[in-house]
Parts: structure tokens; sequence; C-alpha cells
């Protein structure tokens, strides 16, 4: 059976020390395993001596691509036509549940010098572990293979989103983010008791604390920005804040300028849906030259805090005039510690449903609205 070929989601070649991967292909027969077992009719033929791989080296990862070389002893090197890769995701409590499960994970390419790019959206995710193993091959005339064992297994893991894919992200998420409402404070909803907590323990300023992996997977903020979240949403009616919050019934509220004006930056995190129709947006207020600033000029595309879909801060007759997006749901993290004493405590009306908390939430992998070709 002829295999089919994927040379279409393959670089192309950088010089001539650094091949891509051509001609690579799902396994269309069936190849020996690890310990070099072969089924009845694998078409492999029976076991010469080809160089093994060793002394493997991964680099240049990113959220859906590799380079991988190794080194092998210089006998028969020369009938080397093909090398078989075997990627397999490392299972753990942590693993992308959304990786793709029905595509195979070993594959074929024409042996060219090294290292090769290894890239494919559909069998690799990002910030996933996976194992690698490769084993050389000789094709004969009458189209079986001659195999070398299989090297040493080699871990690794690949990288979280660029900018360069952010930035794809944030233009799926300006789409639907056009219209525009007034807002005023930007307010946080606890628990009665995390508010004593603050004020007994932290000297009335609530800190920043690691960002959960709520959202992409990909998401470079998960698990490693520090933060506040905050809302600004407002009611289309009334202009204010709505009564019901997922959080608790306990809100802090803050005037809007106290955290976003000329003396901070704005970045876009992210851009996710959770099964349902309406899609989050994630943006990031930090303080110009704080730690939070830092960390996010690096891994972050900035936005114009004056002109954006999103979150806008203008002046208008020597004062400051703020609007959020209308058509979905903003959470924005601030990167410093916020004293109390800016704002007020107060218990809210309504109902807290928590149904709509986004703790630890995971992203819809099926959504064309508010996902990019690459790992999800």
């Amino acid at each position: 059976m002829e295999v089919p070929r994927l040379d279409h989601a393959l670089n192309s070649p950088t010089s001539p020390c650094e091949e891509v991967i051509k001609n690579l292909s799902l396994e269309a027969i069936q190849l020996c395993d690890r310990d070099g077992n072969k089924s009845q009719d694998s078409g492999i033929a029976e076991m010469e001596e080809l160089p093994v791989p060793h002394n493997i080296k991964i680099s240049n990862i990113t959220c859906d691509s590799f380079k991988i070389s190794w080194e092998m002893d210089s006998k028969s090197k020369d009938r080397i036509t093909h090398y078989f890769i075997d990627l397999n995701k490392k299972e753990n409590k942590n693993s992308n549940k959304f990786k793709h499960k029905d595509v195979p994970t070993k594959l074929v390419a024409k042996a060219v010098p090294l290292p090769m790019t290894v890239r494919g959206h559909w069998f690799l995710s990002p910030r996933t572990e996976y194992t690698v193993a490769v084993q050389t091959a000789s094709k004969q005339v009458d189209g079986d293979y001659v195999v070398s064992e299989w090297s040493e297994i080699i871990e690794f893991c690949t990288a979280d989103y660029s900018k360069v894919h952010l930035t794809q992200l944030l233009e799926k998420a300006e789409v639907i983010g056009g219209r525009m409402l007034k807002f005023s404070v930007f307010y946080r909803n606890q628990h009665k008791e995390y508010f004593d907590y603050i004020r007994e323990h932290h000297g009335n300023a609530m800190q920043p604390s690691v960002k959960d992996n709520s959202g992409s997977h990909g998401s470079p903020i998960s698990g490693k920005l520090e933060g506040i979240f905050f809302s600004c949403s407002t009611e289309f009616n009334t202009g204010k804040p709505p009564q019901d919050s997922p959080y608790g019934r306990y809100r802090f509220e803050i005037a809007a300028e106290k955290l976003f004006n000329p003396n901070t930056n704005l970045y876009f995190g992210d851009f996710y849906c959770m099964y349902t129709a309406y899609h989050y947006v994630i943006l990031v207020i930090a303080p110009v030259g704080s730690p939070g600033d830092e960390f996010c000029k690096q891994r972050l595309p900035q936005l114009n805090s004056k002109d954006n879909k999103f979150l806008t801060c203008t002046e208008e007759d020597g004062v400051l005039v703020y609007h959020h997006a209308q058509d979905v749901i903003l959470e924005v993290i601030y990167t410093d510690p916020v004293d109390l004493s800016l704002g007020t405590v107060a218990e809210i009306t309504g109902h807290q449903l928590m149904s709509l908390s986004t703790a630890n939430a995971k992203k819809d992998p099926s959504c064309k609205t508010c996902n990019i070709s690459v790992g999800r």
C-alpha cells in the first residue's frame, strides 16, 4: 500500500546541514516495536546489521516542532535509505487531554543530513512531554525493509505558544471583539474568608498568585505568570457590574484608573471557550518596568492601551475614560499587589453561579473561532 505523503506540513531546508524531514509519512506499514519484534506480515525483512542511532539530541523545540540529530557508526551507513521515528506522548497526570488520539506517531523519513526538523500540529501539542526513539532502515528492491535495533529512548517537552502564535490567536479574538461599553471600576469577587485572611496575614494587600491552567494549553502565562484576577464587565442596561458571580459573595471594587493608566502596559494573554457560545479573552495589566511587565514583554503581544478591540483607556477633557469589549468576557490579570484600602469590599445581592467559574477550565479544541493551526 502506498504511504500517504505529508510534505506540505514541513519546512523548507535552511542550509545543507539542516535538512528538513522529506517525505514524512504516517506509518502505513507495521514497523518493529522498540524491542525489535515484528509481526508475521510486517513487510520488514530479517534483521541485518545497520548502525544503531545513539547520543540523540533534541533542539530548536517549539510548540509543534523540534529538530533531531544523532550519531551513528560509519559501518554500513551508506546502506541507510530511511529513518523510522517512534514518537509517543509521555502519559502523566498533567498530560494534554486533547492531543489527537487517532493519529499514529511512528514516522517514516527518507535519510537526509542531520539535524532534521519534525513538524506537525496533528501529532505534537504544546507544553507536552514526549518520548522519542529512532532506528535506521534500508529499503530493499522488493519493498521490504532491513532495520537496525531501536536507539535509546529520549524524553523532551514541547514549548509554549510563541509571540507569533499568540498574535494569530489575537487576530482571531479581534474578529469578535468589536462593540465597546463604558466602565469605571475593576472588581474581584471572593469569599469573606479570603478578605479576612488578606487583612490578617498580608497587611491588607492582595498578593499576586500563579495563574492556573485554564484556557489554551499552550498559553505561556498558565502556571507561570503571577497576578491578581479582576473583571470589568458591565450590564448593558445599567452600566454597572453584574450582581451575580461564580467566585464568591464578597466583591472588591477599585476605580479603573488605579490599575489601568498611562503608567501601565497592556498585553494580550489568551483567547478561549469552554464548549460554549461565548468566549473569554485574558488581558494582562502590568506597571511599567515591574517584574510582571518584563515577563510579559518577552512572551506576549503588547496592545495599544488607547486603541484595541478589548480594553481601552483614553483621555477626554482631561479625564481618563474606559471602555471594555461587550461581546467577549474579559479576564484581567494585574501583576502587582493591590491594597484593599484603594477600594471597597461589600457583599453582592445576587447569586454565586459556580457553573460559570473558569478555574482550571480546559479549552474546547474543536472550536474554529478560538483555535489556531498549532497544537491546542
